[in-house]
């Protein structure tokens, strides 16, 4: 496939797609219950309350609690969805997700919107570009971070039959939706190839994955084959789906809306340095907070837009 051939179905919010999967799957499955901390709007899950209320918890600006009425509602077979920032959903309750959720190993279903630079004018308080790294340390989390409206929706429900805690990482604005409708083309743990090619393979995850496709588009351009991998999974990583890129390229470009310290980049590096070094470039925020402007300037000025991943890739494939 080439990148040119994928075609944009519209442009949704990545939250959209959660608030149509959990209430789907809560049609599904009426184990599944959503608590909230003081966000059911933004979160998108208005359908789900007004259908099923009974399995519905408000408990107000009160993350850490939040955490532990989920942890406990485990016990009773209880598959809970937590919602809230992706700030509040793991810098503000770490402690609790460490001790009640990862260390237990309980079923909980961390849910976290507006993650990243893409969350706009709240500002570097809201803006957490740290969490992908805080949650893949954590034993026994998985990580997931969709690229569209349809992966989240794919996502959302996948998760419930998931067994284990589980965080799931999407944002806040209308982003290019181009994955199948039906999730099909979204597995746990799994990486979804969308071009082959020999000369420099790109891995993104979220937001970034159609900014990846951009970049790539222009690279293809100019003669350049790409190898794109959506690592929309990054706990457990596919080092499969890795390892055989990289062998091919020899050279990878990491992309993603978060610092590249602990984030999908040092994944795709901790792969490469154990079975098959290669160079790479990181695009990702570089030791920074965020600030409040708008999501496309923010992502031109934190070097995270289409420009910034075209020179990274000739710069690495000039490193071979």
């Amino acid at each position: 496939m080439k990148l040119k051939d994928i075609q944009v179905l519209n442009e949704k919010e990545t939250r959209g797609g959660f608030g149509e999967g959990i209430y789907e799957i809560g049609k599904e499955n009426e184990n599944v219950i959503v608590l909230t901390a003081d966000l059911a709007g933004s979160m998108k899950i208005a359908p789900f309350i007004k259908d099923f209320p009974d399995r519905f918890v408000q408990v107000g600006i009160a993350e850490a609690n939040m955490i532990g009425i989920a942890a406990g509602m485990t016990i009773g077979g209880k598959i809970p969805y937590t919602t809230t920032f992706a700030n509040f959903s793991t810098g503000r309750v770490y402690d609790q997700i460490r001790q009640s959720v990862a260390y237990s190993g309980k079923n909980v279903k961390i849910c976290a919107s507006h993650a990243g630079l893409t969350l706009g004018e709240d500002g570097a308080t809201h803006q957490i570009l740290e969490d992908i790294g805080l949650m893949k340390m954590l034993p026994g989390m998985t990580v997931i971070v969709p690229c569209d409206f349809n992966q989240t929706k794919a996502a959302t429900k996948a998760i419930a039959s998931y067994e284990g805690p589980v965080y799931l990482r999407f944002g806040r604005p209308k982003w290019p939706n181009f994955t199948k409708e039906d999730g099909s083309d979204f597995q746990i743990g799994k990486a979804q190839q969308l071009s082959e090619g020999t000369d420099v393979s790109i891995f993104a995850c979220g937001h970034m994955v159609w900014k990846a496709i951009e970049a790539g588009r222009i690279l293809e351009e100019k003669g350049i084959s790409v190898e794109l991998i959506n690592i929309h999974t990054i706990k457990p990583l596919d080092s499969e789906a890795i390892l055989n890129s990289i062998q091919k390229t020899k050279c990878a470009v990491t992309v993603e809306e978060h610092n590249v310290i602990g984030g999908l980049g040092d994944a795709i590096a901790q792969v490469a340095a154990k079975n098959f070094a290669i160079p790479i470039e990181y695009i990702g925020t570089k030791d920074t907070f965020g600030e409040s402007g708008k999501p496309a300037e923010l992502l031109v000025k934190y070097g995270l837009d289409t420009p910034f991943i075209v020179a990274a890739a000739e710069k690495v494939m000039a490193r071979k």
